[in-house]
């Protein structure tokens, strides 16, 4: 894949008042893919809303640097839509999905681009060590990625971001996806192509502080776990199911064994919880396939096809 002329794509997002960071962040990104040997560049900004200088700051530099190209929103879309925004005008024959902060170290595209010179579809940076965090935010974390692996139809590696290098197919199956609630690294997953982790340490913010809220990390947790998984909903049926039956059986001994009044109303009780779940866990299954149908994902992505090779 690799030869002089191919252009790699580098998208920073979001950037969001990251003013304080950006002159740094520039000076990294553009030193680590100007040492890539044989590749043209572009860097790509997303700037998703700022309400400081970031904008006159973007601006600065696209005009300085014939490279840099800039987006502006207007106004706060989110992280996933800002990283959409850059593949949607992205040319290249690989794209690189980085945060602005500088947590995720730009050295390590020279590894992604290796792995992808090397086949891979998809590298993914793995982090190993989460450098400047709280013990409680590395617990959640820690706790999130494992319970999301556990919950997903699709294998979603462990202790990853955004932070990875995707091949122009890859993108352009991303970009089939329309859908409004986006979680890429599931998306990814969902694909199925060839994917290679390249391990990592994530460094501590370079400057500013986080725009991730704890109510923007809760609605992307949900969001990854809700739109690649449906047992949240057939756990509700299941669920229900044991409690019909542990009520039932409940009758049942009192019937031959005997007991008191209350034992009977108790047990009535939760059979009428049970066939309340019951009824929606049936009604979850329906909704997973009307969520399924209107998310308006690809049938099935082709890899390859000898056809349209013959045919060139």
């Amino acid at each position: 894949m690799a030869g002089v002329g191919i252009k790699l794509q580098l998208h920073l997002v979001p950037a969001f008042n990251e003013e304080a960071v950006l002159a740094e962040s520039f000076s990294q990104m553009d030193a680590a893919l100007a040492a890539l040997d044989g590749y043209e560049y572009e860097i790509i900004y997303v700037d998703d809303g700022s309400r400081d200088g970031t904008w006159a700051g973007l601006t600065a530099l696209a005009k300085a640097h014939p490279q840099v190209r800039c987006l502006r929103f207007s106004r706060n879309f989110g992280h996933q839509l800002a990283v959409t925004a850059g593949m949607d005008i992205a040319r290249g024959d690989a794209l690189v999905v980085i945060d602005i902060d500088l947590q995720d170290p730009p050295d390590v595209i020279a590894e992604m681009v290796r792995a992808w010179e090397q086949g891979a579809d998809i590298a993914y940076g793995q982090r190993t060590r989460r450098e400047g965090e709280t013990i409680f935010k590395r617990f959640t974390a820690w706790c999130y990625y494992r319970l999301l692996g556990a919950m997903s139809a699709w294998p979603i590696p462990l202790d990853t971001g955004d932070f990875r290098l995707l091949d122009r197919a890859v993108a352009q199956d991303f970009l089939r996806m329309r859908e409004h609630d986006r979680f890429l690294r599931g998306m990814s997953a969902w694909m199925g192509y060839n994917a290679v982790a390249v391990p990592y340490v994530r460094h501590e913010r370079a400057a500013g502080s986080t725009k991730y809220s704890f109510k923007k990390m809760l609605r992307l947790a949900l969001a990854g776990i809700l739109g690649f998984s449906a047992r949240p909903l057939t756990m509700i049926g299941y669920l229900g199911l044991g409690v019909c039956a542990a009520s039932v059986l409940g009758l049942i001994g009192r019937g031959i064994w005997g007991g008191p009044a209350w034992v009977a109303a108790f047990c009535a009780l939760l059979l009428l919880l049970g066939v309340v779940m019951l009824a929606q866990g049936i009604q979850g299954a329906y909704l997973n396939r009307i969520y399924d149908e209107v998310g308006g994902r690809p049938l099935y992505i082709v890899r390859e096809d000898t056809g349209k090779t013959k045919q060139e």
